[in-house]
């Protein structure tokens, strides 16, 4: 629109640039709305609950993307718990509160707790070490075997402490590259700082986050843990009995502990799993003895052209 002047003067009126103005305030306006966003940069857009399935598309693609493009293909998975801790703090922690002032009071039912839970947690400790040892393993002899047309094997995790942190610490020492699978948590869980950066994962959803654990496995070994352990265990068992995925080795840390915590032999008694079931996992003592189950298994069709 062409501007209107009075009589001879160069300047437009204060009446025309006011009117001006509101047209350029109606412009920015549209501009700014949230309707106006390109619907793949809006995050209001992507937060409704209408568009979760996106979500679980982008939390399935995302890993997919960068894992293939880092040549991450066959992993071994590690689960346990996050509350087991390294043998050094664990050891320490227990002899501080051994030379604490409440040793004083041997009857407090409040230091004889601690203390227990202490000297638990030192048992408990020697799994972070074999966490850790076969992580190395893994990480190391993987890359002799991938000489010989094997399948190079990278060492993926939860991401978090514990069992989590001594896997991913064990692939560092060796020179590995290394998977953290991250979530968020009401009580918040951050990554253990041995993760490869690259290979950091956060996840909103349980499921997609098990499936990743699962997409690219050559191998899973389970120390002791809880509840989240056990879904980890559980959900693998499930799908190596139904088929759903390819057979591949299954092992369990400790046998005493795993017999204690589940009784498998009772499921068979009553009928409720099948003898072949039994034949799923294997159990192992030492970081060694599991590092054989998994290179017998490669040696035996895990190629990496499978």
């Amino acid at each position: 629109m062409t501007k209107t002047f009075e009589g001879a003067r160069n300047f437009p009126s204060a009446a025309d640039d006011k009117a001006l103005a509101e047209r350029s305030q109606a412009h920015e306006a549209l501009l700014a709305s949230p309707a106006y966003r390109l619907a793949y940069d809006d995050p209001d857009l992507m937060l409704r609950d209408e568009l979760r399935p996106m979500r679980l598309m982008l939390e399935l693609s995302k890993p997919e993307l960068l894992m293939a493009e880092h040549g991450i293909e066959h992993t071994v998975v590690l689960f346990g718990s996050a509350r087991i801790c390294d043998p050094h703090i664990a050891e320490m922690t227990l002899q501080e509160l051994r030379s604490s002032e409440l040793q004083e009071s041997a009857r407090n039912e409040q230091y004889l707790q601690a203390l227990r839970a202490a000297e638990r947690a030192v048992e408990l400790a020697q799994y972070y070490a074999q966490a850790r040892e076969l992580a190395r393993m893994v990480s190391e002899r993987s890359r002799d075997f991938a000489l010989n047309g094997f399948a190079c094997l990278h060492v993926m995790t939860g991401g978090g402490p514990g069992i989590m942190e001594a896997a991913n610490r064990g692939a560092l020492d060796a020179s590995g590259k290394t998977v953290g699978l991250n979530i968020v948590l009401p009580h918040e869980q951050h990554p253990n700082r041995y993760i490869t950066p690259d290979l950091c994962f956060r996840f909103h959803y349980f499921a997609v986050r098990k499936m990743h654990f699962l997409m690219r496995a050559r191998a899973v070994v389970v120390f002791p843990g809880g509840y989240g352990t056990l879904d980890e265990l559980f959900e693998t068992l499930t799908l190596l009995q139904t088929g759903k995925i390819r057979p591949l080795p299954l092992i369990l840390i400790g046998e005493s502990f795993w017999r204690r915590l589940i009784n498998f032999d009772f499921l068979l008694e009553q009928g409720l799993i099948s003898r072949s079931d039994l034949q799923l996992f294997k159990f192992a003592e030492s970081a060694e003895e599991a590092w054989q189950l998994i290179a017998t298994q490669l040696a035996n069709g895990y190629e990496s052209t499978v």
